[in-house]
């Protein structure tokens, strides 16, 4: 729509919109006008198609030049940092993430006149969007093209109508227009506004997992629970930062229904359990199979996906010595594997006098990641079981016995100690022993193994997973695992000068020709001890007998034979159960004339039912504050040791 005279009536805004040109422009645009007034010349000629506006303003009446109040002072620019900013951000963010839903609203309100849009569009590089933008006038578009610092010049007689403060005032109101547009704001009367950003299309799936399968573990979603996600995203939208740490997200990383990692996670969650499912689960009765069942196979693969756990099984005997060794960490955490275990178990003979401090020692080794599942002790003989401390809900109760070998049962210092508990639904028995000594009493030690077999009493209330293939005389038949460990005293049946040279002759791996004169070796392929247990390959220096304090082998008169007296053998009801991964003695702890063995071992876990009495939870609170406490002082003590050194350091010059 346009005046009788062929303005568009809109022109005053388009001018007005024109304001927003550089400062650096000002001088072209003087020369620019005073070049425009010699042309239009003022005889009142009807303008040309395609004159320019500033011609057309001089043909003007006089009252509608007063009308359209057009300032001959530039307005300061807008703030174009800001704007380049913003639209910057927006492209930015565009490019990346958004994608733009159809709009439902126009940009422009129907009852006012905004050429501003179609300024903006061309002022600032917006990437296109999926949204529909009201279409600008054309001829807006064009005259706001073809305008010029002339037309603020055109006043009559070349002289503003108005002053510089009234122009500043307008300059500022669409700065702020501008500014509040790209923030996404609107107006001031708040109708023109751009559409809110929202996916257009559900997101896609995130496939990509960056856990490995055998270390997602202890948050996988529940199967009755796999529906929260999407009544999540119905109610909250995405849910990501809810199920997986931030940190993960930021560095581009996905997940999916498992945690990403085992138990070096500190990224994960807890599983979100709905409040209708803890009402009706029962903890009391389950099956292999069902799907609320605490030691069933849903909950085993949530911790053990290849149902594989690892154990650490060793032994020592500690000769009696009051002195510990200064540090453990040789002994229970050696570095050839990467990880550490999920249990630990250690036997001891001849134990040391105060055995609360040597659980306090094992404790403060391993540190807060395990607990004290259960000790015991028989004499001399004691043994500790530690588990990691989240797996300690999937234990029952456990059980312990003794056995007394020696004919005087009041001296303790000969015989076994039995610990017995199912994890999940595999039963586990773990027995230490130290059998008769004397190089020639391999009779006795065969009937110590008997003895033991037929008088340890386990299990007592926990039931056999496997009643069928038990039996009454053998307790090493009523287990799934089962580890059998100790000091028992079986000795090379060669002189000390023959196993002497063969040691000076072979380096440390190469001990076959050795284990040709081992008794338990010989005893066990008979069939006369230890039936249906196996034993790893031996790769390491018999552990008995050494000095204390040094690696030499017993220098005494008596010139004792050295031999393999520490072992540790297993058997399984299930063929392929139990796998070796490492056997060895730690030659660093010298504070005893044995060495500790040690061997590592893959363990398959079944799955349980729930029927079975549970330990709860349960483990010695005292023992571990106790030793975390310590671990805690020492590190702060070693700091301030070598901050001490650090400050009393002294340069000499010479």
């Amino acid at each position: 729509m346009s005046t009788p005279n062929g303005f568009p009536q809109h022109s005053r805004v388009c001018l007005t919109r024109s304001m927003e040109g550089g400062a650096v422009q000002d001088l072209q645009a003087k020369k620019a006008g005073k070049a425009a007034k010699k042309e239009a010349g003022g005889d009142g000629v009807p303008p040309k198609v395609g004159t320019p506006i500033s011609e057309t303003l001089k043909l003007l009446p006089e009252e509608l030049k007063a009308n359209m109040k057009i300032r001959s002072i530039t307005p300061r620019p807008p703030r174009k940092p800001r704007l380049e900013r913003a639209a910057s951000l927006d492209e930015k963010s565009w490019r990346k993430w958004r994608r733009f839903r159809t709009s439902q609203e126009s940009l422009t309100d129907p009852n006012e006149t905004s050429s501003s849009n179609g300024s903006l569009q061309e002022a600032s590089p917006s990437p296109p969007t999926r949204g529909r933008a009201s279409p600008c006038n054309p001829c807006c578009q064009q005259d706001s093209l073809h305008s010029s610092p002339e037309a603020l010049e055109a006043g009559p007689g070349g002289k503003s109508r108005g002053g510089a403060s009234d122009l500043g005032k307008r300059a500022s109101e669409i700065s702020s227009a501008f500014g509040g547009l790209l923030r996404g704001k609107g107006f001031a009367g708040g109708k023109p506004r751009l559409s809110q950003i929202m996916p257009a299309r559900p997101l896609p799936p995130m496939e990509l997992n960056v856990a490995s399968h055998s270390l997602r573990t202890a948050n996988r979603i529940d199967s009755d629970c796999l529906d929260y996600r999407h009544y999540s995203q119905h109610k909250f939208g995405r849910v990501s930062s809810s199920l997986s740490d931030s940190r993960l997200q930021g560095n581009g990383t996905l997940y999916d229904n498992c945690s990403t990692d085992s138990m070096k996670s500190t990224f994960s969650v807890l599983t979100p359990i709905r409040a209708k499912d803890v009402r009706s689960r029962s903890y009391l009765e389950g099956s292999l199979l069902a799907s609320g069942a605490l030691m069933g196979a849903e909950e085993l693969s949530r911790y053990f996906p290849d149902r594989n756990m690892g154990i650490f099984v060793a032994t020592w005997n500690m000769q009696g010595q009051k002195e510990l060794p200064v540090n453990l960490d040789d002994f229970l955490l050696p570095t050839d594997p990467d990880f550490a275990q999920d249990m630990y178990v250690i036997g001891v003979q001849e134990g040391c006098p105060d055995r609360r401090e040597w659980e306090i020692r094992l404790q403060e080794t391993l540190g807060p990641h395990y607990v004290l599942l259960h000790s015991a002790a028989h004499g001399v003989l004691y043994m500790s079981v530690f588990i990691r401390r989240d797996l300690i809900w999937f234990c029952s109760e456990v059980e312990y016995a003794t056995v007394t070998t020696r004919i005087v049962s009041q001296i303790k210092t000969k015989g076994a100690l039995g610990i017995s508990f199912t994890f999940f639904g595999t039963s586990f028995l773990f027995i230490t022993s130290h059998f008769t000594s004397g190089d020639s009493k391999v009779n006795e030690r065969k009937l110590d193994y008997n003895k033991t077999i037929q008088a340890l009493t386990l299990p007592k209330n926990v039931p056999d997973t496997n009643p069928y293939r038990s039996s009454s005389s053998d307790v090493t038949t009523r287990f799934d695992e089962v580890f059998w460990f100790g000091d028992f005293n079986f000795r090379l049946n060669k002189d000390r000068e023959t196993v002497d040279s063969i040691l000076n002759q072979h380096p440390d791996t190469d001990v076959s020709k050795l284990l040709v004169y081992d008794q338990l070796t010989s005893e066990m392929s008979r069939g006369s001890i230890f039936k249906g247990f196996q034993e790893a390959d031996i790769h390491f220096r018999p552990s008995y007998k050494f000095d204390i304090g040094k690696d030499s082998y017993d220098s005494t008169s008596k010139q004792r034979t050295p031999s393999y007296t520490d072992r540790v053998v297993f058997r399984s009801r299930y063929k392929d159960d139990i796998q070796a991964v490492k056997y060895s003695s730690c030659p660093v702890i010298r504070t005893s004339d044995h060495r500790p063995v040690f061997a590592l071992f893959r363990v398959k876990v079944r799955p349980g039912r729930d029927n079975i009495p549970l330990a709860a939870g349960l483990f010695d609170r005292d023992l571990y504050l106790i030793g975390i406490r310590r671990r805690a002082t020492r590190e702060l003590l070693k700091r301030r040791e070598q901050k001490d050194q650090r400050s009393s350091s002294i340069c000499s010059i010479s």
